[in-house]
């Protein structure tokens, strides 16, 4: 399908590329990432792992995400909206931008509903329900 090693690394690259200028996700970032090489070296292997089932990511990223103050479905969506447009400039086969968009969301579901959640409690459990779709 082309979602090699390099087309990863080249779609993290990219997307970074974007949040670090985004107004609504950029600060938020900017707060918690001193080291950016680091951050996208541990990003490119998280979605080696997502994507490959390599296994070489180690990490909690539900942890990181729920010690974040704020963060919301407008997050959420904004965030899958950059990776969507970033998927979509990078596309080979529409199958491959389809398999990772997917994936994508489903983390993002995953993510916004823990913190809503721990927020909310169970009312929280669908908080993702109306996340985009590639």
């Amino acid at each position: 399908m082309g979602v090699d090693a390099e087309f990863i690394d080249d779609l993290v690259e990219a997307f970074y590329a974007k949040i670090r200028e985004d107004s609504l996700l950029g600060p938020i970032f900017a707060g918690r990432i001193a080291d950016w090489p680091s951050h996208l070296t541990r990003m490119k292997a998280f979605w080696r792992s997502v994507l490959h089932n390599s296994g070489e990511f180690s990490g909690n990223p539900m942890l990181k995400h729920l010690a974040i103050p704020g963060l919301e479905l407008r997050h959420f969506e904004h965030w899958l909206d950059l990776f969507y447009e970033t998927l979509r400039d990078a596309e080979g086969q529409h199958a491959a931008t389809e398999l990772v968009g997917a994936r994508a969301r489903m983390i993002a579901d995953s993510l916004l509903t823990a913190i809503t959640m721990r927020r909310d409690g169970l009312a929280g459990g669908r908080a993702g329900k109306d996340l985009p779709h590639v």
